[in-house]
């Protein structure tokens, strides 16, 4: 196999949290970067959607970098929540 490498740099949060979901899903970075690859040569595109946020949702995105939102310990309080 004739192979090739790559380099990409990440904030030290987004490498932590990756390698989190990785390590739980028994793959090494290395192994969930060709995945990757896979996936976009097989779809032939990004293997989800991109899209660009509305300002309803960037703002909610922003209040919830700071904090704010709220949280429900179970579905049931969720939609309470939500008044349903």
């Amino acid at each position: 196999m004739n192979s090739k490498q790559i380099n990409i740099r990440l904030d030290e949060a987004t490498k932590r949290a990756a390698e989190k979901v990785f390590s739980k899903l028994g793959l090494a970075p290395s192994e969930a970067v060709r995945l990757f690859y896979r996936q976009v040569a097989l779809h032939r595109g990004i293997p989800f959607s991109l899209r660009i946020p509305n300002k309803e949702t960037t703002a909610a995105l922003r209040e919830l970098d700071k904090g704010g939102g709220k949280t429900a310990k179970d579905t049931e309080a969720f939609y309470k929540n939500l008044g349903v």
